[in-house]
């Protein structure tokens, strides 16, 4: 069974000089591990959280929302690439293979 695995932050460092890194503050609000083959829904993203760090071990396709299904036609990740999104705190990734 393939895993996603989720860091929660707050914040992202701000720089005067740069635009906004694609990296989180840390230390991270929260973590979760996510084991998946069929759609499988993450717990509810902490309520401080604004921005996911997500890397999956394998291929697969996110969707986000209150109550998300991931289905083939979600947002394609490529194994082993870490990917950073904007969230809503209280709602959740689903996962599922691809």
């Amino acid at each position: 069974m393939a895993n996603l695995y989720i860091e929660e932050f707050s914040q992202l460092p701000i720089d005067a000089r740069l635009a906004a890194p694609q990296i989180g503050s840390q230390p991270s609000v929260a973590s979760q591990k996510v084991s998946f083959g069929s759609s499988t829904q993450s717990a509810a993203f902490n309520s401080s959280t604004k921005f996911v760090r997500v890397l999956a071990d394998a291929n697969c396709h996110l969707a986000f929302g209150a109550n998300p299904t991931a289905t083939t036609s979600s947002m394609r990740c490529v194994a082993d690439s870490a990917e950073y999104f904007g969230v809503v705190a209280g709602q959740k990734v689903a996962v599922i293979s691809g």
